[in-house]
């Protein structure tokens, strides 16, 4: 306990460290008051006391904008048309060459990408909030008078007000990127996530001790989700080091060189891509659910429910498929292969160029099947979950996207937090060891 009050004075005193702290805090403050502001022209007591069904993709939306989803709140749509517009241009920039060149400029194009990123936030916020007031104006159908004033112009406003909202997020997460401490758009989703974890915490507590009078299944729940979360921990961390050598040189008086690196391959490489691109193509299908039967037993209705073993079956193949697909067009043998020897290194054992590229890319296929198998693994676990009895709220922190997300974001911070204290001297956050962040395994500099 000492040592830990001596670490947060060691935060604390240093200016810069503690001020984007507190500008952090700051952001997310005034993100969760937001959250918790209804649009203009909704009985937020009349929509809370509305049932709503939002399971599939409408649950994992209010699970990121940490309830603001359900609540009808001015940040309703979150986060998610920024990280649903980011991914469509990191696919364009692996797949368009000319996205490709933009991204070889440097600075300049990074901002032309970014630009173009932001634009189509517009777009899909745009999109998105139109569905979204097709979505109350259907449960106000349903439950009565949940929209109470000037109706005539709500479907404007609302759409106006929802875009706002979202490049108002936007805009936070990337003052916190800048001004803050860490990735501010993967803390905005954290921060939602984290949201709803209390209020599971407890309606899990309440339905085990009170109802059923089950405290022992809810203590041996929560040991269960601190293994998950130890092996989330390992999963994102989990690297193969392939020794690499430095040919020695000598210039003047000075050697340089014939030092022994690592080169670390990371088991997960695709990070939590596969399990958000794996959701996005399991719920087209609710796109016709309003259409067609949704019986228990349908194919339509099993392909929504993650408990169903129709969804497992089809979301680990999935995101099997997609983990492979998607480090194949991030991870480039060949390039690292032609660094290594333009810099003097070589693989012991291994002849530079072709081979070398060869060696690697199959290290990289053995690692990344186990690392596929467990982030599928990873991903239905909150369906196994609750076909154990978990209740569906917190069987979501048992894995999934929200536990990934989590644990990658809070061991970025840390790392950064740590990566401070050791430039100014101080002792890191652990005795023994550092912590390793999502980005800290990427290979190193040739």
């Amino acid at each position: 306990m000492k040592n830990f009050f001596k670490t947060l004075k060691n935060i604390f005193s240093i200016e810069d460290l503690r001020n984007k702290i507190l500008f952090t805090v700051l952001m997310i403050l005034i993100y969760r008051i937001g959250v918790h502001i209804a649009l203009p022209g909704i009985d937020p007591v009349k929509l809370s006391s509305t049932e709503q069904n939002n399971s599939g993709i409408l649950g994992l939306i209010d699970a990121f904008s940490g309830g603001a989803f359900n609540q009808a709140s001015i940040f309703a749509l979150g986060i998610m048309p920024y990280i649903s517009a980011s991914i469509f241009v990191q696919l364009l920039t692996v797949l368009v060459p000319h996205f490709q060149k933009m991204q070889k400029e440097g600075e300049s194009g990074r901002k032309k990408i970014n630009q173009y990123t932001r634009y189509l936030t517009v777009i899909v916020a745009l999109l998105q909030a139109s569905a979204y007031v097709t979505f109350l104006e259907g449960l106000t159908q349903q439950s009565g008078a949940i929209i109470t004033e000037f109706s005539s112009y709500f479907y404007l406003s609302t759409v106006v007000v929802l875009t706002a909202g979202t490049l108002f997020v936007m805009w936070m997460g990337e003052k916190i990127t800048d001004k803050g401490l860490g990735n501010g758009t993967s803390l905005i989703i954290m921060v939602g996530i984290l949201g709803r974890l209390p209020q599971s915490f407890l309606q899990e507590l309440s339905n085990k001790s009170v109802t059923n009078g089950q405290i022992l299944i809810f203590i041996v729940e929560m040991a269960i989700l601190i293994a998950i979360i130890m092996g989330c921990i390992l999963l994102v961390q989990g690297v193969r080091k392939v020794p690499v050598n430095y040919a020695k040189q000598i210039v003047g008086n000075r050697q340089f060189g014939g030092a022994r690196q690592f080169l670390p391959l990371k088991v997960n490489g695709s990070g939590v891509m596969p399990i958000i691109f794996a959701q996005a193509i399991i719920f087209i299908p609710t796109i016709f659910t309003s259409y067609s039967s949704q019986e228990p037993g349908s194919f339509l209705y099993e392909i929504t429910q993650p408990k169903s073993i129709l969804y497992m079956a089809v979301y680990s193949v999935v995101v099997i498929a997609f983990t492979f697909l998607y480090t194949a067009l991030i991870f480039n043998p060949k390039q690292i292969a032609d660094n290594l020897k333009q810099n003097n290194g070589f693989i012991p054992g291994v002849k530079p160029g072709q081979p070398t590229a060869d060696y690697i890319g199959a290290i990289m296929d053995r690692i990344t099947f186990p690392g596929a198998i467990l982030l599928a693994l990873v991903g239905i676990l909150p369906g196994i979950a609750e076909r154990l009895g978990v209740t569906g709220q917190f069987a979501n922190f048992f894995g999934g996207t929200s536990l990934l997300i989590m644990v990658g974001v809070i061991l970025d911070t840390l790392q950064q937090i740590e990566t401070q204290l050791l430039m100014r001297q101080y002792d890191g956050l652990m005795k023994s060891g550092r912590i390793q962040g999502r980005q800290s395994a990427a290979p190193v500099d040739m």
